[in-house]
């Protein structure tokens, strides 16, 4: 049995806390209760945000009491807690990813350092389905675990100034793509042709904290008709700042 807490942190707020730590089995038990307490407290319920080992509720207080609010979410904690294998299905959310030498930084690297070759590094980072366990950094900055053990390396020591649209990283044990250019320290593999952010949509994101990704790979062809643009030139690691804001 996982102990879960219940924190009221305002009037129409709660945070619910989770053993910390990151990994698929917990963050199951997060997301089978998010579908709970969506499903229970629609009605009543203004914003419900999950992340690695929280879940952050604001609901509506001229509709609910914050003593039936914790009330309702006490009794939703203990059938999850009771229930553990009842998990919200989610589809998973497929990403063509070019992993070829133009955009991929840092593969040779990141192969030299696992011991494994390049094309082994792509088929790991690609045959896993990862789960978007938050948005943050950027906006529709999507952090994505667990990244295999084998390929899991740690941020680059220098971050690079500029980051391309579209870039697919790892650090440590996470993966990510860069949803629009910036400073970043992630170590880049490959890059996807496809926009993942929309400033003119209602949902901005095409990842929301809950999805499923798995990543696919495809040749140059294939990403170049999907839109996919390619540098004049390769960046290298010269190509740095010492002192980026933010958790790039």
């Amino acid at each position: 049995m996982q102990k879960m807490n219940i924190i009221r942190l305002s009037e129409n707020t709660f945070l619910i806390l989770f053993e910390q730590v990151i990994d698929a089995e917990n963050f199951s038990r997060i997301k089978t209760l998010v579908g709970k307490i969506k499903q229970t407290m629609a009605n009543n319920l203004i914003d419900i945000i999950p992340s690695y080992a929280s879940i952050h509720i604001t609901f509506n207080l001229s509709a609910l009491s914050g003593i039936e609010c914790q009330q309702q979410l006490e009794k939703l904690l203990l059938s999850t807690d009771s229930d553990d294998d009842n998990v919200q299905s989610t589809d998973v959310i497929e990403i063509p990813v070019y992993y070829g030498s133009e955009v991929a930084l840092d593969l040779s690297y990141l192969a030299e350092k696992a011991q494994v070759s390049e094309r082994e590094v792509i088929e790991i980072h690609s045959s896993k389905v990862y789960d978007v366990y938050t948005i943050g950094f950027a906006p529709g900055f999507a952090y994505l675990g667990n990244v295999d053990q084998r390929i899991a390396t740690a941020r680059k020591e220098t971050p690079r100034k500029k980051i391309a649209s579209g870039s697919v990283g790892i650090a440590d044990q996470q993966t990510a793509i860069y949803p629009s250019e910036s400073p970043g320290g992630w170590q880049i593999i490959g890059r996807t042709p496809i926009q993942l952010i929309d400033y003119q949509r209602e949902n901005l994101s095409e990842l929301s904290a809950g999805d499923r990704v798995k990543f696919i790979a495809i040749d140059k062809e294939e990403y170049i008709r999907l839109g996919g643009v390619l540098p004049s030139e390769i960046t290298t690691n010269n190509n740095t700042v010492n002192n980026p804001q933010g958790d790039v």
